[in-house]
């Protein structure tokens, strides 16, 4: 009698845990929504987000899941294009009834989905840039993981002032990505004493470059070029720089996908710098680099990139908000559990969370580009 008592008492318990349980969630499984690029010029960033993140997530449900409960994530490819990631966010949240949103990739396409974030109140986690838009004011549903724009090209900035340069270059996408790194060097190159001689741009998804090459190589060169755009235009416009015998060295943000623009230069890529917002994959000495190729090594994956670790890193710090906040899981609890990370450890990578900020890292790396295509810190 006393057993069947503690038993009903369970079911009961169990009952009432579910039954204030949010949307996107159920007693086995937790749903997650990520729009990206999947496919088209940007789509090795997405691919790559969403296969780092999926390795973490395929080896929590094989160990347990978070809290009983199995993650199940479910990506739609937006192409890059802010119109497709409004429509994707909207069947995400609406049609697909998810818990939380994650792993979206691109200042714009991040950028189309804050309206609905802000109107739902649907946490958004880790997406892939480093935007001042989704940093200041703090957003209470968006947390940030990676270091800002500005931290990346303060980084730059500084590198350049003691090499000497006195005046760049800027080469840029004609949208939010691009402004938002256009800005950010502006600020770091005032600070360090480097001017700005010539910008030029290039338009989302394309890699017409030809007027842009002709303006900041041919016209009016400078010691360098930093550039804000995506791996096929940068691999573009570096590419046919060279063959103009422009010998200075090209800066690139972290959203360049450094692999996928070494594969696309092919040997054009040497003395190209690139800043990282991630440790090293190439060089797993941390144990959240070992962890990181463990996952990927489980779930059938050989090659590793800077990418994929940023989603398997983001899919980790996810993973321990959800755990936190328990059983009864709901979308305050877990905006409330993140803002409790104030210095949670992956092992060699920390991220810092409060109510007050929601920019978890500010850790940048300069790394470059040889010419035989490997990456040197």
């Amino acid at each position: 009698m006393k057993s069947l008592r503690t038993g009903l008492l369970a079911a009961l318990s169990f009952a009432a845990v579910l039954a204030h349980a949010e949307t996107g969630v159920t007693d086995s499984e937790i749903l997650i929504g990520q729009s990206a690029a999947l496919s088209g010029p940007a789509g090795e960033l997405g691919k790559g987000v969403n296969r780092g993140a999926k390795a973490y997530f395929d080896w929590v449900n094989q160990h347990g899941g978070v809290n009983g409960r199995k993650i199940k994530l479910v990506a739609l490819d937006d192409g890059y294009e802010p119109d497709r990631t409004a429509a994707n966010t909207q069947k995400l949240i609406k049609d697909q009834g998810v818990f939380a949103l994650f792993g979206y990739v691109g200042t714009p396409t991040s950028n189309a989905a804050l309206p609905l974030i802000n109107q739902t109140g649907i946490p958004f986690v880790a997406p892939f840039t480093g935007a001042e838009g989704l940093r200041t004011p703090v957003n209470r549903n968006v947390f940030n993981i990676r270091a800002s724009y500005h931290d990346e090209a303060e980084e730059i900035a500084d590198s350049m002032k003691k090499m000497g340069m006195q005046s760049i270059n800027v080469f840029y996408q004609n949208d939010a990505y691009g402004q938002a790194g256009l800005k950010a060097m502006q600020e770091a190159a005032a600070k360090n004493g480097i001017k700005i001689n010539a910008t030029a741009t290039v338009q989302r998804n394309s890699s017409d470059v030809k007027k842009a090459v002709d303006e900041l190589v041919v016209k009016k060169p400078a010691s360098a070029v930093f550039m804000v755009t995506a791996y096929t235009s940068s691999a573009a416009f570096i590419t046919a720089a060279r063959a103009q015998n422009f010998i200075g060295p090209f800066y690139n943000v972290s959203f360049v996908g450094t692999e996928a623009l070494i594969n696309a230069l092919k040997h054009d890529g040497s003395g190209v710098i690139v800043s990282q917002v991630m440790p090293s994959p190439y060089n797993p000495i941390k144990p959240v680099t070992i962890d990181y190729v463990k996952a990927l090594k489980a779930a059938g994956v050989d090659t590793v990139d800077y990418p994929s670790l940023e989603g398997y890193i983001g899919a980790r710090v996810l993973v321990e908000g959800l755990k936190r906040s328990g059983k009864a899981l709901t979308r305050e609890k877990l905006i409330s559990s993140m803002e409790e990370l104030r210095d949670y450890d992956l092992g060699g990578f920390r991220v810092k969370f409060s109510s007050g900020n929601h920019e978890g890292s500010s850790f940048v790396d300069l790394i470059v580009i040889d010419k035989d295509g490997h990456v040197h810190s």
